[in-house]
């Protein structure tokens, strides 16, 4: 049964979208072909969480913004997510649908590495961009807004590595929602070639606690054999923002993709990260912490499933809730026939600080070979009486001694962000969220 859900845009307005931007014929195809077939498909269901009536087709799709010509010019909400000792030599922030800002280092550049907004890309590597849009990783016909997405795309990034270059300085993005009722349809994706390497974070920020808008946000990250991509992300759009993201790997022979992901929303939120280990000896790390608050709702699915031999998956997800918020988080390892020799190992706890508050942990091991090893482990509670005990008798104040619980128990995830100023932000969005 599909869910009537009008839709915002026609096919006149798409092909004048796709054509105002300049972009390849065979991008006006895709959108076109994904606005029909949007209108047949129904919502993902995510487990245990009903969206038939949560908002994901109300909001601006364009909206223009002005440039910016120094760093200097930016609000310090976003100045907070850069790092203020270093240079800023490979950086890209969008604003609204604009980009504002753009930057990267020329030596990077005459190695053919490639760092860009999407729609510049697909202007100027049309044919690259086209091998793996949507292909690898996410299809358009999935579900309905994963067509809406291909349909309405309207901002993102391509990094693109090129065989055997090994990047040391994070590649950053930010995705500046000024505009209350502007929506990030952002496509990011990430192509490391054969025994390269890359570090990428991104940023969402938002400040629009009434207006009511959405964001759709698919990630691609293909890892080609031996390439290395760590993947870190802070979302934090408001509580008007009703948020699907879907973050999809795909890594081939000896590669390796590392999630580190702060979920930080104060909307309604939708999240998907799934990585298929392709490859033989293949390795994803993919780590999540999350906070609800108020009568949030949030669904949480992380995803390894292993098809190369002795390739290795570990999920750990961790999150606090408080108020009435309520949050569920699904952990899957899955182990195809013939994926001998792999492991799949997950670990998801929530820490619950009201009586109000709800967190469902669901552990899932689907294997379907003999030769291999798993695990899981799975909690739900409060802050721990003994530990808030101890702490507490070395002169420590009641709500310190739960302040510094809660920043260690986050701390697994915290602590994997590349960049000193994005771990810096989210410590402090954790400090806001909390008390």
């Amino acid at each position: 049964m599909t869910v009537e859900v009008s839709l915002p845009y026609d096919k006149e307005y798409v092909t004048q979208f796709s054509q105002g931007l300049q972009e390849p014929e065979w991008m006006k195809n895709l959108r076109l072909n994904a606005l029909e077939k949007s209108e047949s498909l129904s919502l993902p269901k995510p487990d245990k969480t009903n969206i038939s009536k949560w908002n994901f087709t109300e909001f601006d799709h364009h909206v223009k913004s002005d440039r910016i010509d120094s760093l200097d010019e930016l609000p310090l909400e976003i100045k907070d997510f850069l790092d203020e000792e270093k240079d800023q030599p490979n950086l890209v922030i969008q604003r609204n649908h604009t980009v504002a800002y753009a930057t990267i280092d020329q030596q990077l550049k005459d190695l053919g590495v490639i760092f860009t907004d999407i729609a510049t890309a697909l202007r100027d590597h049309s044919d690259l961009v086209e091998k793996y849009y949507m292909n690898d990783a996410v299809h358009v016909d999935e579900h309905r807004l994963t067509a809406l997405h291909a349909a309405l795309m309207n901002g993102g990034i391509f990094l693109y590595i090129p065989k055997d270059v090994q990047i040391e300085d994070p590649m950053q993005a930010i995705f500046w929602q000024e505009d209350s009722k502007a929506s990030l349809i952002n496509h990011i994706l990430v192509v490391a070639e054969e025994n390269s390497s890359v570090t990428y974070v991104e940023n969402y920020i938002s400040h629009n606690k009434e207006e009511k808008t959405s964001a759709n946000i698919v990630t691609e990250v293909i890892a080609k054999d031996g390439a290395k991509v760590s993947f870190g992300a802070v979302d934090n759009f408001d509580a008007g923002t009703t948020v699907y993201t879907n973050r999809r790997g795909v890594a081939y022979r000896d590669a390796v993709i590392e999630w580190a992901l702060g979920q930080m929303n104060e909307g309604d939120t939708v999240s998907e990260n799934i990585t298929h280990l392709i490859g033989d000896n293949s390795h994803s790390n993919a780590k999540t912490v999350a906070i609800g608050r108020g009568k949030q709702k949030q669904n949480f699915t992380a995803n390894i499933t292993h098809f190369g031999k002795g390739s290795d998956g570990y999920i750990l997800q961790h999150g606090v809730m408080k108020d009435k918020a309520s949050a569920i988080f699904n952990g899957i390892g899955k182990i195809e026939h013939g994926a001998s020799k792999s492991n799949a190992e997950q670990e998801s706890r929530v820490l619950m600080l009201s009586s109000d508050a709800r967190g469902d942990a669901n552990p899932i091991l689907l294997i379907d070979e003999d030769d291999v090893t798993a695990g899981h482990a799975a909690s739900v509670g409060r802050v721990d009486p003994i530990q808030l005990y101890y702490l507490m008798s070395r002169g420590i104040s009641r709500f310190e001694a739960e302040r510094l619980i809660i920043h260690g128990f986050l701390a697994p995830v915290v602590n994997q962000l590349p960049v000193e100023a994005v771990k810096r932000q989210l410590r402090q969005v954790i400090e806001r969220k909390v008390y």
